[in-house]
């Protein structure tokens, strides 16, 4: 009986941590309609599902954004910030990670960079999915162009050949401001932090309100458009 307990305990414990895990990354924050309509092709951007997530194919033949999701946030949340990046001229890859984790797919840019034919390519993400985002770039600094990073921070010395965009919103209740000091002792020369005035950390994307966040006093289309304005404009 004590042999069969030596190793029925173990399992169980790890049947426990593995259900423990499922109901984690099974609750998540969902795209709204918005967010829905805004995956489908219209003149000015073509949105094409792909092995990785989705493409959004604007006017530029020259730069391009690979994005990564926040942390237990559906990767569509983001489809109308990247489409109207697309539309002003920068092609846009979303990619869906594991269990909605960036952490998991760190590496999911090398299969997208390969597939890529534009000369600029940036990598960012928002909240998590941006430091990931960061830690990626720190490594594959030669693949890029630079990063963009939403309410987000790099934890390792970056390239100083690469440009970095920081942005984040000024009511962001989830974003550690102590963590974007500290993220700029690991940024290259070419680095650039913006704080959209009013804005908070959930309304870069579109999925509602996020636990924890600060009341924006902008609307959620007016902080996308000044992020996207900002990023056109740093462009070189």
């Amino acid at each position: 009986m004590k042999k069969h307990l030596r190793w029925i305990i173990p399992l169980g414990l790890v049947l426990l941590l593995a259900a423990g895990f499922f109901i984690y990354v099974g609750v998540y924050y969902h795209g709204d309609e918005t967010a829905r309509a805004a995956l489908e092709s219209d003149e000015q951007v073509s949105v094409q599902m792909t092995d990785y997530g989705w493409f959004f194919d604007g006017p530029s033949d020259s730069d391009a954004l690979i994005f990564y999701p926040g942390a237990k946030v559906e990767a569509e949340a983001y489809a109308p910030m990247l489409r109207r990046l697309a539309a002003e001229g920068m092609d846009v890859c979303l990619v869906e990670m594991p269990f909605r984790l960036a952490v998991f797919g760190m590496n999911k840019a090398d299969g997208v960079i390969s597939g890529l034919p534009h000369r600029n390519v940036y990598i960012g993400g928002h909240s998590m999915g941006g430091a990931v985002a960061a830690n990626y770039a720190a490594a594959h600094g030669e693949d890029l162009e630079g990063v963009i990073l939403f309410a987000a921070y790099p934890t390792k010395e970056m390239d100083d050949r690469l440009l970095l965009l920081s942005i984040y919103g000024s009511e962001d209740g989830v974003l550690k401001m102590e963590k974007i000091e500290e993220g700029r002792n690991f940024a290259p020369e070419d680095y650039l932090e913006f704080s959209i005035a009013g804005g908070n950390h959930a309304q870069f994307g579109n999925y509602g309100a996020q636990s924890g966040d600060g009341r924006a006093l902008i609307s959620r289309e007016e902080q996308q458009r000044t992020a996207v304005e900002y990023i056109i404009r740093m462009k070189r």
